[in-house]
């Protein structure tokens, strides 16, 4: 009866490491968000629609992208990766504007950036509501208006998006998401003020501005913006967090900082712990001569202070001696 209750307990904590370890906690010992990246949403469709609008080329998917950005971070379901970031890698990796909805390309760089997934998308409807929605909403006649936008009696904006949240390790769809909105008034532009319109400058159009969201074409974008993510939020039960495997060896070992020779490019990041090891001793195939198995002996733990892209900074948290060439492994969470 003793040795049935042992086995049950035995059991029971088994179950209980496995369900922990599926919620893939952090260093802290926490559950962490998913990581996502927004890539700028692909506006070819619209883009004449765009011109017409404004006057002149604005990248309405970089903006819609961005406001996305602003709407996901101050939800917090998701942890979403800088601008900053993002631009870096598509700068090194020549990602252009024809791969923005491309899941292979986008998932490429999703790796780099060390994310759960990636979402990509397109403006499908930016302009005048018509019965040709589905090539961009906008009405005949438009392409002759400039600055001022399409005035009549009664102006109607409607702005659609598509998206899909995109697994980096298959490029597989993972969830889709749409966002829709519209706005109406009577007696004014698309711009809601004509050429006076004071949200227009000489690099863009600030899609998170009041000034522009506060005209219809704005507000249309905004409400499409808001749909798209909440049903991007409502998607979050398709992602799965990623458990990324990081390895490399100490470079220098300067007191009780330890450099190693990997970084941001890897997957690391600040706050991530790494198990110092050095080998012990070679096991060779008697037959062949050749390693079939290293064995190590640990060192210690550190834990990442400073990171960029191809090296990091570690203080010690136990273990003394550290040496160049000792390896360093971590399940980044």
């Amino acid at each position: 009866m003793k040795r049935a209750s042992f086995l049950a307990l035995c059991l029971g904590l088994a179950l209980a490491t496995i369900s922990t370890s599926a919620q893939a906690p952090n260093s802290s010992g926490t559950a962490r968000k998913k990581r996502i990246a927004v890539f700028d949403f692909d506006y070819a469709t619209v883009h004449q629609y765009s011109y017409a609008i404004f006057g002149r080329d604005i990248d309405v998917g970089r903006g819609i992208s961005d406001l996305l950005v602003t709407m996901l971070v101050k939800d917090g379901t998701y942890s979403v990766i800088e601008r900053k970031n993002l631009d870096k890698i598509l700068g090194e990796q020549n990602f252009s504007n024809s791969d923005r909805a491309n899941p292979a390309s986008a998932a490429k760089i999703g790796k780099l950036l060390g994310v759960d997934a990636i979402i990509v998308g397109s403006v499908t409807q930016f302009g005048n509501d018509t019965k040709n929605t589905g090539v961009g909403g906008v009405g005949a006649g438009l392409g002759k208006v400039g600055l001022g936008g399409f005035s009549r009696k009664e102006s109607k904006a409607i702005v659609g998006i598509d998206s899909r949240i995109v697994d980096i390790d298959t490029a597989e769809i993972l969830a889709v998401a749409e966002g829709k909105g519209e706005s109406k008034r009577t007696s004014t532009s698309m711009t809601g003020g004509g050429g006076g319109w004071g949200g227009f400058g000489a690099g863009g159009v600030n899609f998170g501005a009041s000034d522009f969201q506060n005209t219809i074409i704005g507000e249309a974008t905004k409400a499409a913006t808001e749909m798209l993510s909440t049903n991007l939020i409502a998607g979050n039960s398709k992602l799965v967090v990623r458990s990324v495997v990081v390895e490399g060896l100490v470079a220098a070992a300067d007191g009780g900082q330890i450099i190693i020779n990997v970084g941001a490019k890897s997957g690391l990041k600040v706050g991530d712990q790494m198990n110092v090891e050095r080998l012990s001793r070679e096991i060779k195939d008697p037959a062949t001569g050749k390693v079939i198995r290293r064995m190590t002996a640990p060192v210690g733990v550190i834990k990442i202070t400073d990171v960029d892209d191809q090296s990091a900074v570690g203080s010690v948290v136990s273990g003394t001696g550290f040496k160049v060439g000792d390896s360093v492994k971590t399940l980044t969470q």
